[in-house]
């Protein structure tokens, strides 16, 4: 009997059980309010900043640099936990405006799927995507980029933290904690 040794097999395995597993447990998306950093992807570098809207919601700009284009661009993407609040994926859509140093001025409407980590005990998410867009007004109809982001966190999530809720919650102080009650008198009723 033969066993398979690849890892080509062992990636969709693992990549099918991380999936369960983060499907199977709610998510808590990212672990930060603000945070900013840089982009890079293949002929294309420059800055990103994702702002957390919604408990699962984040807004994304980039703004992007080439040898012949700028372009800037808005996201909005919906993250879903994996395996923790840490590693999670995230889906999302939005437009961007551009120019090009030989076409002129274009625009384009961009999807997003990715996965982002926070680095334990640092400030520091890694991410990579991939962010196909429709192309108006530009000699591409179509571009499928590949990217990878570092951003800092500049605002962290309240709930979050290394230890939140091993030793109790604020939750539960604040249902034992009552509002000062206001006497009464005899006939204030």
């Amino acid at each position: 009997m033969m066993f398979y040794h690849s890892s080509s097999f062992y990636f969709p395995l693992l990549l099918a059980v991380a999936l369960l597993l983060g499907a199977s447990r709610p998510a808590q998306a990212q672990k930060y309010r603000t945070a900013a950093g840089l982009r890079l992807s293949s002929g294309m570098y420059g800055l990103t900043v994702q702002q957390k809207i919604l408990p699962k919601t984040t807004l994304e700009g980039l703004a992007l640099a080439g040898s012949r284009e700028v372009t800037g661009t808005v996201l909005a993407e919906q993250h879903f936990g994996l395996l923790g609040p840490s590693l999670n994926y995230y889906l999302g859509a939005g437009g961007h405006v551009g120019n090009h140093k030989d076409t002129g001025a274009f625009g384009g409407v961009d999807f997003i799927v990715g996965a982002e980590y926070k680095i334990a005990l640092s400030r520091f998410v890694v991410a990579a995507d991939f962010k196909p867009s429709i192309e108006f007004n530009s000699d591409d109809w179509a571009r499928f980029p590949t990217a990878f982001s570092v951003r800092y966190i500049l605002i962290k999530d309240k709930k979050s933290g290394f230890l939140n809720d091993v030793f109790g919650s604020d939750k539960n102080d604040k249902k034992k904690k009552k509002a000062p009650s206001q006497r009464r008198g005899l006939f204030d009723w």
